[in-house]
């Protein structure tokens, strides 16, 4: 069984790096994604990229880690949600896992070297 998982939900790229630093400094959890969410219509549509991040740890940690994040969040660009899920299944986990911003997906942009 796992420990614990955080999610935490917000609009923009800054901000999830924002909320992600914020997370990993206020307790010992493990940063494990970092997803955005681009909409069928987000050329047309009037609003920022929904972007989550996925913490993982101890229970307590994590829910600390998921406050600290949320706060930072919302003093960047606003706070879509928070959640932690406690002793998640093995199905939850890999999907917390997966990813939607990285190297080897859509829309990454390669180093230069």
């Amino acid at each position: 069984m796992n420990d614990a998982v955080g999610i935490i939900e917000m609009f923009g790229f800054t901000s999830a790096i924002t909320a992600a630093d914020a997370a990993a400094k206020a307790a010992d959890v493990k940063v494990i994604a970092i997803d955005s969410n681009k909409p069928a219509n987000a050329e047309t549509a009037e609003v920022p990229l929904i972007m989550a991040v996925k913490i993982q740890g101890e229970v307590s940690a994590v829910e600390a880690a998921v406050d600290a994040a949320a706060e930072a969040a919302e003093s960047v660009s606003g706070l879509i949600c928070k959640y932690v899920i406690p002793r998640p299944t093995d199905a939850a986990m890999k999907m917390a896992k997966r990813v939607s911003v990285g190297k080897h997906k859509v829309g990454h942009i390669p180093m230069n070297g």
